[in-house]
This record gives structure tokens, C-alpha cells and sequence, in this order.
């Protein structure tokens, strides 16, 4: 008999406070702007939502009681939809990476729990039976057409099963 292979669990990655007391170069006006970036109801979430909502689909947003409170979510169809902006969830993360040159010593453990976070969120879900999707903002924005359809024959094919 062969021994149960260890798990291990990734430990959440440390993000220290941006804070002047904790050595990083803050500016009010760069606290009001990056005060004025909000995380909900964001253009590209309100603008897959609008073609979602005229193929016939309709859901909730922000839904509380599922990990990671999804930008749209259907229970009963079981699928959830994340739109995620391109610096905040690190996309092409290693390139930008080495292109920071302020705050790094924030920034990147930042920009890497987020990651870490997504994947953590993409299993629970997965887990509970949710199909996950994830766009990057810019793809809403550009192929809005394409994210569209993987969704559409997502459901598509679910209907098919039934």
C-alpha cells in the first residue's frame, strides 16, 4: 500500500499596509486616485452585463454568499462570472512585474495574493459545481462578443444535458 501523498496548503501571501509609517512614498492626490478606482460596477462588468442581459440571461451581481463575491452569478444555472482588471489580477504578471519601479515592496505581494486569491476562489467555487468564467477588462472590452459566447454555450450545453 503506498503512502497518502501530503497536501499542502499555500499560505496566504503577506501585503504590508500602504502606509508613510510603513516606508512608502504616498501624495494626497495620489491617495484621492487611487480613492476614486472602485472595485464594483466597473465599465467593462456593466457592459458584459447589458449583453448578457439582452441574450435572455439573467442573474446577480455581487452575490455575498459565494466565495469571492462573483460580478454576475446564476445559482440555478450554476455559473459565475468574473471580470477582472488587467493590474489588479496581474495580467502578463511576470513581464509587468519587472517593470514596476515604485512601491514594489507593496505592489507585488499585492498584485500576487489577488493572483493567489483568484485561484483559492476558482476551486471553491468549482467545487460547489460552479462553472467559473474570467475575463480580463480589456477582453469585455475588444471581444465582448467572444466572452459572450463562451457563456452563452456554456448554458447552452447545460440545457442540452438536462
Amino acid at each position: 500500500m503506498q503512502p497518502k501523498p501530503k497536501s499542502y496548503i499555500e499560505l496566504p501571501i503577506k501585503v504590508p499596509r500602504f502606509e508613510e509609517a510603513e516606508g512608502f512614498y504616498t501624495t494626497k492626490l495620489r491617495s484621492k486616485m487611487m480613492a476614486n478606482i472602485s472595485g464594483k460596477d466597473t465599465k467593462p462588468e456593466r457592459i458584459f452585463r447589458k449583453a448578457l442581459w439582452n441574450a435572455g440571461v439573467r442573474y446577480r451581481i455581487h452575490c455575498k454568499s459565494l466565495p469571492g463575491k462573483p460580478d454576475i452569478s446564476n445559482k440555478a444555472l450554476k455559473f459565475v462570472v468574473f471580470v477582472d482588471g488587467s493590474f489588479w489580477h496581474g495580467h502578463d504578471w511576470k513581464q509587468k512585474k519587472k517593470r514596476l519601479k515604485s512601491n514594489t515592496g507593496f505592489w507585488i505581494p499585492k498584485i500576487e495574493r489577488n493572483i493567489q486569491r483568484d485561484k483559492q476562489t476558482n476551486k471553491q467555487l468549482e467545487s460547489m459545481g460552479f462553472k467559473v468564467f474570467r475575463f480580463w477588462d480589456f477582453q469585455v472590452k475588444g471581444e465582448l462578443g467572444a466572452c459572450l459566447k463562451q457563456v452563452l454555450d456554456f448554458l447552452a450545453d447545460d440545457q442540452t444535458k438536462k
